[in-house]
């Protein structure tokens, strides 16, 4: 069997499993602004919504599985943003809004923005496109 070719594939998804739906739902869409595309309910004994991430993948997050695991530091979901200042002002409005900012694991990422939490404990990096 050979591998499909990288052309070949055609959507991405990234699933993230998480303990509380509503609250994960308000973190990535209400304070991040991913937009929600969709969402399920009983679906095999699972629950979800589905959001749109920049360049046209999407994030599943759901609950009805086995509980999230356990992450590492560098376990992280990468959003870009344009500038410094856009950077500046969403981490600003993410720790206003009570969401912990941690040091990356990986220095780098400090270097070009900033590392919250989501609900679970999910290391999300907001950072400016890199020159």
């Amino acid at each position: 069997m050979r591998p499909a070719s990288p052309g070949a594939f055609v959507r991405f998804r990234v699933a993230l499993p998480v303990t509380d739906l509503e609250r994960s739902r308000a973190f990535y869409a209400d304070l991040l602004g991913l937009p929600v595309e969709g969402g399920f309910a009983g679906h095999d004994g699972y629950d979800g919504v589905i959001l749109a991430l920049p360049g046209g993948g999407q994030l599943e997050l759901t609950v009805g599985g086995p509980p999230p695991a356990a992450r590492t530091d560098d376990d992280l979901l990468v959003l870009y943003l344009a500038t410094e200042e856009e950077v500046a002002a969403t981490v600003a409005a993410l720790t206003e809004a009570g969401v912990a900012r941690v040091p990356s694991g990986n220095p780098n990422w400090d270097r070009w923005g900033a590392t919250v939490l989501d609900p679970d404990g999910a290391r999300v990096v907001l950072a400016r496109v890199p020159s």
